[in-house]
């Protein structure tokens, strides 16, 4: 921070009252009250928005990119009075995408200058916001996901900052937004990147978050900072355990429960990890808003200490409080969560780099369903339609019968927004359906959701559950102690690839 900033935050009370001085007591106190109030959010909505990433963004001098704009360290060029002056003025001004009804912002963790690879981007998140109806998507992008990058070939999504770093200090989060949003054809309005050691110290400032685990997560090979060259292997490591339910984490236990990668039971994938990173975000988000730190001037002066070194963004110090001010109420029935994973039906999956490194690739051969995926995150149907299948409770599984990839992913997109439920997205064990069939498992309970799937789907209705079918179901209810029977089976034919949307009637 600039010493001229550190100035202005000391005398900040005695200008204020100074202009104040000649208004009526109690004009004067409800200002100060509504002065004090958005100063307060100002340093809290870029917590909310930026600490949602989980891990971190890195905290840079300002430097110029390649095109000439400015990459903004708001702490250094926060120039506080005026600044909160601007903000009384700033209601009427439109953020980026508001005129389009969707904000996108990209959050970017990376382990910092402190940590081997620093700059390679070890979270990737693509958070949107939209205006109209106060809804949120998050969608996770793997970092072993392979991209084309511009004179260097096909290359990990996450090495794209780290080469911007190389070249250009400061300039690792635009060059990502910038790459991202060209592959994907989404404009990224904003960027947001933090380092593993501010995100950890924000969350002991915040006295802890409580999560809600959803699965055990063991994991015997989680990294010890500063062992990676002890001789006894074995000394390398710790055992990280966290037991499901609601728990309650510092700073060093939310980072570890957030990057562990050696889980058994399943949690080993880097999936697995980008959901456990979802909930930690809803969890910083619920406690930095929560009634009992608005106004807290201790915790405002220690986040501005921690995020002079840990935080890069292109926001301004007006867009993070309209940001604040449109989606502070946002619950968590309001947010979609998405993971781009190599799952039966995922839209990726395994594959091995010139040099037999792991990646992994589109399933299609193309970016277009996971560009379909994102412009189509905030899609509605009719609320009345959706009102019906919610009132029903539907579950639905569904099942690619078709050999064409990532076919019954792109229904479960469409179907999701009629309110349905899908518990699961697999392929078929026959791959040979030429149009789409439901099998009713309720046996005409549920009427108005059945009609609706039958229309939207443009699928017939199964009259007997076929064999193999029954099996599947019979072993799933084995060997998953969890397992739910729909009540909708969905196979998916050939027939849902005739339109761009898999829908037979998108209305």
């Amino acid at each position: 921070m600039h010493e001229q900033d550190v100035i202005e935050v000391k005398k900040l009370d005695d200008i204020y009252f100074e202009e104040a001085a000649n208004e009526p007591k109690e004009k004067k106190k409800r200002s100060f009250f509504k002065f004090f109030f958005k100063f307060t959010i100002f340093f809290l909505i870029f917590a909310g928005i930026g600490l949602a990433a989980f891990s971190g963004f890195n905290a840079r001098n300002n430097s110029n990119n390649n095109n000439g704009s400015v990459v903004t360290n708001w702490l250094d060029n926060l120039g506080i009075v005026g600044q909160i002056t601007h903000l009384a003025v700033s209601s009427d001004r439109q953020l980026k995408g508001e005129e389009r009804d969707r904000i996108n912002i990209l959050l970017l963790g990376v382990g910092g200058k402190n940590h081997d690879g620093g700059w390679l981007t070890d979270t990737i998140m693509l958070v949107s916001f939209q205006p109209s109806t106060k809804r949120v998507s998050m969608i996770s992008i793997p970092r072993d996901l392979t991209v084309p990058v511009e004179n260097m070939g096909w290359r990990k999504i996450n090495a794209i900052g780290a080469f911007a770093e190389k070249e250009n200090p400061g300039s690792g989060g635009l060059a990502a937004s910038q790459a991202i949003s060209e592959l994907f054809k989404v404009p990224i309005d904003y960027y947001l990147r933090v380092d593993f050691q501010g995100f950890a110290k924000v969350i002991d400032e915040l006295g802890g978050i409580d999560v809600q685990v959803e699965k055990q997560l063991d994991d015997y090979m989680y990294p010890i900072l500063g062992q990676e060259d002890n001789p006894n292997y074995y000394a390398r490591y710790q055992h990280l355990h966290v037991e499901p339910g609601l728990q309650h984490m510092d700073g060093s236990l939310a980072l570890k429960f957030a990057r562990s990668r050696h889980g058994v039971g399943g949690e080993g994938s880097d999936f697995a990890r980008a959901k456990r990173q979802q909930l930690v975000i809803q969890a910083v988000k619920d406690k930095l808003f929560s009634a009992s730190n608005i106004f807290k001037p201790t915790l405002i002066g220690n986040l501005v200490s921690t995020y002079q070194d840990h935080v890069t963004t292109n926001f301004q110090v007006w867009e993070m409080v309209k940001m604040w001010d449109l989606f502070k109420n946002v619950q968590k029935e309001q947010i979609t969560n998405k993971v781009l994973d190599n799952s039966p039906d995922g839209l990726l999956m395994d594959s091995r780099g010139d040099e037999g490194a792991y990646i992994l690739v589109p399933r299609s051969g193309d970016f277009s369903q996971i560009q379909y995926l994102i412009a189509n995150v905030f899609a509605d149907a009719p609320t009345a339609t959706v009102e019906k299948v919610v009132k029903e409770k539907v579950t639905l599984e569904i099942r690619n019968g078709t050999w064409i990839n990532g076919l019954a992913s792109k229904v479960s997109t469409d179907m999701e927004k009629y309110g349905f439920d899908v518990t699961s997205v697999a392929n078929a064990s026959m791959r040979n359906y030429q149009r789409s069939v439901i099998y009713d498992l309720t046996n005409g309970a549920k009427p108005q959701s059945l009609e609706l799937l039958k229309e939207k789907a443009g699928a017939n209705l199964g009259v007997e559950l076929p064999s193999w079918l029954t099996t599947e179901l019979n072993q799933s209810a084995k060997t998953n102690k969890n397992f739910i029977q729909p009540d909708f089976v969905l196979v998916v034919g050939q027939s849902a690839d005739n339109t761009k949307s898999g829908l037979v009637n998108p209305n």
